[in-house]
């Protein structure tokens, strides 16, 4: 479970290098995506840590129409933030990103996954968060998304871009994805100054900026305004 924001401001007081976003890491594009054939939208569900961070990255790529936080891998019973944070009920903190690929690609939406939006290498944490709810995977909609994923993950692994293994996993196709509660969906755009959001989150979003300035949207797309326009 995520520490609360008076605990971690204790600690950081104390020890303020101790929480820390991990580092961007600059890599290259998949070599084999083929052009989607999709004249709609698209979903990809992502898990990488914390899901207010991915859901802020995100919301800030162009292309993006809507990314919801929420769990996967696990029951629909189950799937309630306090019991999804015991790390006993299959779950991982997700995020569900709906995409125009005519805009941005699924192969984009992966690189920016992998680069700046969790640590790959992580097994079961990512940054200050520890347990399998906080596991890298990849939940492919379609076996096309499944192959992409493999074949970028081998070839990012070939090419020894990180220092270890990468750890994601690739191989729950087509998950239920439920939706979290309400006050967890655009957490980080609500709260800037939460001393988590600051530490672990913020950076995430700036790091996006920098490597990826042609997938950048200043003007992040809300889940509020996703569900007006629908």
């Amino acid at each position: 479970m995520k520490r609360p924001a008076l605990y971690i401001a204790a600690a950081l007081a104390f020890a303020p290098f101790a929480v820390h976003a991990e580092s961007a890491v600059t890599i290259p594009p998949p070599a084999a995506e083929q052009p989607s054939q999709n004249t709609g939208l698209e979903t990809a569900v992502l898990a990488g840590g914390c899901f207010w961070g991915i859901q802020a990255v995100y919301q800030h790529v162009k292309g993006v129409t809507n990314a919801v936080s929420g769990y996967a891998g696990g029951a629909q019973r189950d799937a309630l933030y306090e019991t999804v944070s015991s790390g006993r009920t299959g779950h991982a903190e997700s995020v569900k990103v709906t995409f125009n690929p005519r805009e941005v690609s699924y192969g984009k939406i992966l690189q920016i996954y992998f680069s700046v939006a969790h640590d790959p290498t992580q097994l079961n944490r990512q940054g200050p968060d520890s347990g399998p709810q906080y596991r890298s995977e990849i939940f492919p909609q379609s076996e096309t998304q499944q192959k992409v994923a493999k074949d970028y993950i081998a070839q990012l692994d070939a090419a020894h871009v990180f220092k270890r293994p990468i750890v994601t996993k690739t191989d729950s196709m087509k998950t239920p994805f439920f939706t979290a509660e309400a006050y967890h969906q655009d957490y980080a755009i609500q709260h800037p100054y939460q001393p988590y959001i600051v530490f672990n989150d913020a950076p995430k979003v700036e790091n996006l900026k920098k490597l990826f300035p042609d997938a950048w949207r200043d003007t992040p797309v809300t889940v509020a305004q996703a569900e007006k326009g629908n």
